[in-house]
């Protein structure tokens, strides 16, 4: 039998977790659920062992039950963090909003699964456990999109544990993993959600390798090179974004960077924008102390600083910082791409193109080292602020 992988990737990308889309007016057949757990049991399992367990409540007394444990915990909290953000347009604002009516509503569902594993974590951090229950209730989740319901990951109304135990009578030896409430959806137009392009987030061969295209074997200049540092601060982005187009700071932590200056008559009124021009001094071991032009491509405040060097059509290197929203606080993304034009990387390949491969992963092991240290020192001073 031919698969039809469009629609399999349909059903993968578009299994959101459903919150104020579920209809509670619409039963949901047994069968149905049964259906979806058969699915669901053909997931891989450690040893090939038969070890999940799946609970069905239907009763009334029993989801109000559930729900109002939900509530008394993170339930409340979710509504309270909804109520405080409403109207404020916090990246946070629909999803509190959307938690919120899932808390409220909790005992409306038609049905609540809750799987289960034989067998208690010890806390230690090893597979073999959740590793043999996670995935099939991912199976679960997309095999009710694929009928036209929907359900949400929710583990937080199982924080009690030995309340949910006694109120559904699970025994000592059972590991509750997450629980699913079960709906028909109101229509069933669910689109991909926004997400990182895979090269942004893959890593090849080494921690934080990033190539635009390929990577060859062996790798070229020609494949893109680059690397990415991230780190998450407990700061708000306007909070750090002063740092970002700080030019000169990175000199403070980096290595090889030894500071710029602004070309003045490319700034507007004395900031930047897309065009604006500096020039950077680096020194290193190999090209002794050299200094580069740079020009800004990209300006938008609050998300986004980049410039490329020595050229805008054929840039030696691009770099950029980024800031997104990470729910407490916020995640700073600094990502370096080598290439295409000429550099003192590409004069140190034409010396020796026999050793290309080498010359582009020891560049970019030193690019990571001080970037590292770069975002490491923004996430202080940025905390410190916000302190």
């Amino acid at each position: 039998m031919d698969i039809d992988v469009g629609a399999v990737d349909y059903a993968l990308t578009t299994t959101r977790a459903v919150r104020r889309r579920l209809d509670l007016e619409r039963d949901v057949d047994d069968q149905i659920i049964l259906d979806c757990v058969d699915v669901a049991e053909q997931a891989p399992t450690g040893g090939n062992l038969s070890s999940r367990r799946w609970l069905v409540i239907r009763e009334p007394r029993v989801k109000q039950a559930l729900a109002d444990l939900y509530m008394a915990g993170a339930g409340q909290w979710m509504a309270d963090a909804a109520n405080r953000l409403e109207g404020t347009g916090h990246p946070q604002e629909k999803n509190m909003a959307s938690a919120k009516y899932l808390a409220e509503h909790l005992a409306d569902v038609p049905a609540i699964v809750i799987p289960t594993i034989i067998g208690r974590h010890d806390g230690s951090g090893r597979p073999g456990l959740f590793d043999s229950v996670i995935q099939s209730g991912w199976s679960f989740c997309v095999a009710l999109r694929a009928r036209g319901l929907g359900t949400a990951w929710v583990t937080a109304a199982l924080a009690d544990q030995d309340k949910v135990k006694e109120l559904l009578g699970i025994p000592e030896n059972m590991t509750e993993i997450a629980m699913f409430p079960v709906a028909w959806t109101k229509g069933t137009d669910f689109s991909p959600a926004p997400r990182p392009p895979a090269r942004t987030v893959t890593f090849f061969d080494g921690w934080a390798r990033t190539f635009e295209s390929g990577p060859s074997s062996p790798v070229r200049l020609a494949d893109g090179p680059g690397t990415v540092a991230e780190i998450d601060i407990n700061a708000r982005a306007s909070a750090i974004w002063p740092f970002l187009t700080d030019i000169n700071l990175s000199s403070r932590f980096s290595n090889e960077f030894q500071g710029a200056e602004w070309i003045h008559d490319t700034l507007v009124d004395g900031q930047p924008i897309v065009g604006s021009s500096f020039v950077g001094t680096n020194e290193n071991s190999a090209l002794g102390e050299f200094k580069v032009p740079s020009f800004i491509d990209t300006y938008e405040p609050h998300v986004a600083f980049g410039w490329r060097t020595s050229s805008i059509e054929s840039p030696g290197a691009r770099w950029r910082f980024e800031i997104e929203s990470n729910g407490s606080g916020s995640r700073l993304r600094y990502t370096a791409a080598l290439g295409p034009g000429p550099s003192g990387l590409t004069m140190a390949i034409e010396s020796m193109p026999d050793k290309e491969h080498r010359i582009i992963f020891r560049r970019i092991e030193g690019l990571y080292a001080n970037m590292r240290k770069v975002v490491v020192g923004i996430k202080k001073l940025a905390e410190a602020v916000e302190s």
